[in-house]
């Protein structure tokens, strides 16, 4: 049974998200703020989430830090972020902080538990069609799961690492951001393409000697994104 810590400072949402959860398998904890929720990840209790749905507007430490210091814990924890607004500068900020996906509350149940359902399958071991690639100090052993850069491991969260196996399964062929949206995300419906964009985002600074100008992740304007080198 997939276990989630639900983040969220209003108690009657909480509450409401819980049942849920529940309803349809859930192992369920929760936290009112940031603070608790980083507690409960560093205890006994932590080892047992799999994934996190974080609340961006908390007292407190808001949901922001909160994903930055998950992500500086751990890589592979997927997190889901909540926004009430909408705003497109919280969602992209969010993103960049290391969120895998995103909803806008309010949320209906269908919503919500088909984007964790999707963040879960990311989190699982994936092998992508095609053999490990080893282009100018970029390593990529799919058997392993793995990822390193001149001898160095680069530690990815799955969405990262799902974006880089599908890319690299295919080197040279061009993905626009629909394309990636159903093969990485599992969105096939209300997708949104800043997810792409600030996954490429992430990915290249930590796989490319300068993001800025990335040798691996290229984009191809007005279509996509293609992996390289070419």
């Amino acid at each position: 049974m997939p276990h989630v810590l639900l983040i969220e400072d209003d108690a009657s949402v909480r509450d409401g998200m819980e049942l849920v959860l529940r309803r349809h398998g859930y192992g369920v904890d929760t936290a009112a703020t940031g603070e608790e929720a980083l507690a409960l990840l560093a205890g006994a209790r932590g080892a047992r989430v799999e994934l996190a749905v974080l609340d961006l507007m908390l007292p407190g430490m808001d949901g922001f830090e909160v994903c930055r210091r998950i992500r500086a814990r751990t890589a592979v924890l997927p997190v889901i972020m909540l926004t009430a607004r909408g705003d497109d500068q919280d969602i992209v900020t969010g993103l960049e902080a290391g969120a895998d996906d995103y909803v806008v509350k309010p949320v209906t149940a269908p919503v919500l538990e088909a984007r964790i359902r999707a963040a879960l399958r990311r989190a699982e071991p994936s092998l992508r069609q095609a053999g490990d690639a080893d282009l100018a100090g970029l390593v990529i052993d799919r058997a392993g799961l793995t990822v390193t850069r001149d001898g160095t491991p680069v530690p990815l969260p799955p969405t990262e690492l799902r974006l880089l196996l599908e890319l690299s399964a295919s080197p040279g062929r061009v993905f626009t951001r629909e394309q990636l949206l159903a093969s990485v995300w599992d969105h096939t419906f209300l997708g949104d393409s800043r997810l792409v964009d600030a996954a490429v985002g992430r990915l290249r600074a930590k796989i490319e000697e300068v993001p800025a100008r990335p040798r691996y992740v290229q984009t191809v304007r007005g279509f996509g994104y293609r992996f390289g080198p070419l």
